[in-house]
């Protein structure tokens, strides 16, 4: 009886190895070829399309800061004007903002007892039983002066995050401005001049934000 010889095949297994890892080199090279590497920090690592609260509050801060003192109305004409009739005084003198118009407003006054940054101020020829209070930070609430001028709207943002962001970055871009060198932490009893926006909800209580402050 005569035996033929019979090739010997190499393991299944071993061959896919191969193949598998002949196949993962040539993914790995071919993504190392189209990867481009950026240096964080650089121009190229700043998407152009990614919106920056800090650079909108910068660049937008000082034209919202003129249309506001251009506009402003005395504190001693508004007050009255307010108690009166509410929606014609806001109709006449500030902007439509949602639910309340967003007024500008100007003043010298004194400052009393801050409570978390807010200061009561006492204005001549401002009735009584009107309640006008200075915000100077740290913290800058509100949205007033995104909403101030009528010129920056929600359709202009791609989200509602953006659209609250940007009224951060004005509030924030107006605190560097504006209040970094002032004494905000001991301004009672002291004289002070402000220019600022405020919502028009309660005629009785102004919560203003200002764009320019002055110490006596």
């Amino acid at each position: 009886m005569t035996m033929e010889a019979v090739p010997r095949r190499a393991p299944r297994g071993g061959l896919g190895r191969i193949v598998a890892g002949v196949a993962v080199i040539s993914v790995l090279a071919a993504m190392a070829y189209d990867t481009r590497v950026v240096r964080i920090g650089s121009d190229e690592h700043v998407q152009d399309d990614v919106f920056s609260p800090e650079t909108f509050g910068t660049t937008e801060f000082p034209k919202i800061q003129t249309s506001v003192e251009s506009r402003a109305v005395d504190a001693a004409t508004l007050a009255p004007a307010a108690l009166a009739d509410k929606a014609a005084a806001g109709k006449q003198y500030g902007v439509p903002a949602g639910a309340a118009p967003v007024v500008p407003v100007k003043f010298t006054g004194v400052a009393g007892e801050a409570r978390s940054g807010v200061y009561p101020i006492t204005v001549d020829g401002v009735p009584s039983d009107v309640t006008i209070r200075l915000q100077t930070g740290p913290a800058i609430n509100g949205t007033d002066l995104r909403d101030a001028t009528g010129e920056i709207v929600f359709g202009q943002f791609r989200n509602q995050i953006e659209y609250q962001n940007a009224g951060s970055g004005l509030n924030n871009a107006m605190k560097a401005a504006v209040l970094q060198g002032v004494d905000t932490a001991n301004l009672q009893g002291k004289t002070v001049t402000a220019v600022g926006v405020f919502k028009l909800i309660n005629p009785k209580n102004w919560l203003v934000t200002p764009v320019s402050l002055s110490v006596q």
